[in-house]
């Protein structure tokens, strides 16, 4: 019994070392293939790892790049607000300069003045209209402008004027225009009442320190600078025609002021033509007497050529009968004569 013990616990050792050699080898081979397996994750990774950081280099150059575009874009588009912003304080204090400009009663004048003279220059010639003209000699009134009309006579020396005074109501012009914005029909006509009394004030004005005949016209011209203006002034029934009629004085705009001064440039060269008549019937007279002289001196020198082609004609027809006598002559020699004289020249 005690040997089949000792066998059993024999086999029993031999199995373990069996077992124990197969765990071994069996751990020995995972542990192999564990490395393995390692070592290939590891070379992964590292793989990996350089991959991903080429690929963050890449993108980081990128990203970089991109900034700097940006940044250089940021910076152009803020070079360009800061040169908008320059220019629009600039406009801002141009508009405040000529809101200044229009404020000022004065300036104000001398814009409408500027306007008025810019047009005058343009159409008339210098000597035809005159600035600062003190129309009447009894009093101290100067009107801005004057055109330069003929005297009686047409006395250059005592000429006629035509008064032009420019008026520009623009607070009143300004409220219009905020109330037709507003669509405020009592504010509109409240501003337009105002710039019917202040226009027909304004034309009594001109009225009575311009229109002193016979020094000037028994008419004057109220100037507006601005169109818009002028039309609401039209649109004003009846305003324009009791002006007229009232203190005869006209209203224009700019491109009525300008059809106007068209129309007198016309009549200005018209006087100019019928003044210089005279001097062209006289230059007409001249020219006949001069022409006569001319045909008398033609009909001479056509006389003297036929004579001269009579005395040409008689010449070459006595030339003629000559030269050709001379050829008969010539034509009839006898030939034994003509031979004789050539044997003995042998």
């Amino acid at each position: 019994m005690n040997s089949g013990l000792v066998a059993v616990a024999f086999i029993l050792g031999a199995l373990l070392v069996v077992i124990g050699v197969l765990i071994y080898k069996r751990f020995k081979q995972n542990t192999i293939q564990f490395d393995n397996r390692l070592s290939i994750i590891e070379k992964n990774q590292e793989r990996s790892e350089k991959l991903l950081l080429d690929q963050l280099a890449v993108n980081r150059s990128e990203i970089s790049s991109r900034l700097t575009e940006s940044f250089k874009l940021v910076n152009d588009q803020l070079q360009q607000v800061y040169k908008g912003l320059g220019e629009m304080q600039d406009l801002a204090r141009g508009v405040g300069d000529l809101k200044k400009l229009l404020s000022n009663v004065k300036t104000r004048g001398g814009w409408g003045e500027i306007q008025l003279e810019a047009l005058l220059e343009q159409i008339l010639a210098p000597e035809q209209y005159r600035k600062n003209v003190k129309v009447n000699p009894e009093s101290g009134e100067v009107v801005e402008f004057a055109i330069k009309l003929p005297g009686h006579g047409n006395d250059e020396q005592k000429p006629v004027w035509l008064p032009i005074d420019a008026k520009f109501p623009r607070e009143d012009y300004e409220r219009l225009l905020e109330s037709s914005e507003k669509g405020d029909v009592d504010g509109i006509n409240a501003a337009a009442a105002e710039i019917e009394k202040r226009i027909k004030e304004e034309a009594k004005s001109i009225s009575k320190k311009y229109i002193c005949p016979p020094f000037t016209t028994d008419f004057a011209i109220m100037f507006i600078p601005i169109e818009g203006l002028y039309s609401e002034m039209l649109r004003r029934a009846g305003l324009v025609d009791f002006i007229q009629r009232e203190y005869r004085v006209n209203i224009a705009g700019p491109t009525t002021f300008a059809a106007l001064l068209n129309s007198l440039q016309m009549g200005f060269r018209t006087l100019a033509i019928e003044k210089r008549s005279s001097e062209v019937w006289e230059l007409l007279s001249v020219i006949k007497f001069e022409f006569e002289k001319f045909e008398e001196v033609i009909d001479k020198v056509h006389g003297k050529v036929q004579e001269v082609n009579k005395i040409i004609e008689d010449d070459i027809a006595r030339r003629t009968r000559i030269i050709n006598r001379k050829l008969n002559n010539v034509q009839s020699l006898p030939l034994h004569a003509s031979e004789s004289q050539n044997e003995g020249k042998i």
